[in-house]
């Protein structure tokens, strides 16, 4: 019995557990992640930033809209009880459609060109096999240090023995070549970030470039393709120097200097002005608008290898 008594119990004390903690809502959880990955001072930037952009743009299109005598009179940044639309039709009574559409068949053409070029050699550059096309790509390279202003001499030197001075095409293949460069390095890094099993799939059921070039590498760059169309497009629309060196005639204007010589025009008239460059505008922020989808897509894609 004292044995016993004395012998050891095998029970051993048992520990409290503590309660599991409730389970966090997956939206709340979202919400939580969320505002720890904020960063307050990158958003206070962004809206300065913002402010900063939109004030200009916001006084130009108001701007715009008063009349002479109450550009000089009116607080600047407040809206006019009375719009007037007098100065853009000023604007379109000096052949603004004329100018309008030199500016659509320059850039037009301009970019079509840049872009066929490109891709072509882009997609040479990343399927070929050849050591001389990489030496291409290094010439596409040092095309990027080569300031436009440095090359106007020669420019219009080539121009005029090519019979070409004082045409559309004039601005047309110097903005293209110009152009080209860099369209080449965007392209080239987005498809390299095509997966070769895609091409080697297509290549056993004995497909040639052209075609893999058209149905594989053409709809896959997409997005590249309509980040260096808005790029380019931009560009060629507000270049002056081309057109102020290579053209002469006064039908052969383009836009931008359209509203060069109709600010010498109107020169006390700053609403009229105004006018002029909210409308040469339109046409690029519509490009804009139609693929601002694919623009941030293609500004990153391609160099996350």
């Amino acid at each position: 019995m004292s044995a016993l008594s004395h012998a050891p119990s095998t029970d051993s004390p048992k520990i409290p557990r503590r309660a599991a903690a409730p389970a966090t809502p997956p939206g709340r959880a979202r919400l939580v992640r969320r505002l720890r990955r904020t960063n307050p001072l990158g958003a206070l930037g962004g809206v300065v930033w913002l402010v900063v952009v939109l004030v200009p743009v916001y006084w130009a299109v108001v701007t715009s809209l008063r009349t002479r005598e109450g550009y000089f009179e009116a607080n600047p940044l407040a809206i006019p009880t009375d719009p007037a639309l007098e100065n853009y039709r000023q604007v379109l009574d000096n052949d603004f459609t004329h100018y309008l559409l030199n500016s659509l068949v320059v850039t037009a053409g301009a970019t079509l060109l840049t872009l066929s070029v490109s891709f072509l050699a882009a997609y040479a550059i990343v399927r070929g096999t050849s050591r001389a096309l990489w030496w291409t790509f290094s010439v596409f390279l040092l095309g990027l240090a080569i300031p436009l202003q440095a090359t106007i001499i020669p420019v219009y030197y080539l121009i005029a023995k090519a019979n070409m001075y004082d045409t559309l095409l004039a601005i047309v293949m110097p903005s293209a070549a110009f152009a080209i460069p860099l369209t080449v390095i965007i392209l080239v890094n987005f498809l390299r970030d095509i997966p070769d099993e895609l091409y080697e799939s297509m290549r056993a059921e004995g497909a040639s470039h052209w075609r893999m070039l058209w149905n594989l590498a053409l709809p896959l760059s997409r997005p590249a393709l309509i980040t260096v169309t808005i790029y380019d497009a931009l560009n060629v629309w507000n270049g002056f120097l081309f057109p102020l060196i290579l053209t002469q005639s006064p039908d052969k204007r383009v836009l931008s200097l359209f509203v060069w010589s109709f600010q010498g025009e109107f020169t006390i008239n700053v609403p009229a002005i105004l006018a002029a460059v909210v409308l040469s505008t339109l046409p690029i922020l519509a490009l804009y608008a139609i693929g601002r989808r694919q623009l941030i897509s293609g500004l990153t894609a391609g160099f996350g290898k």
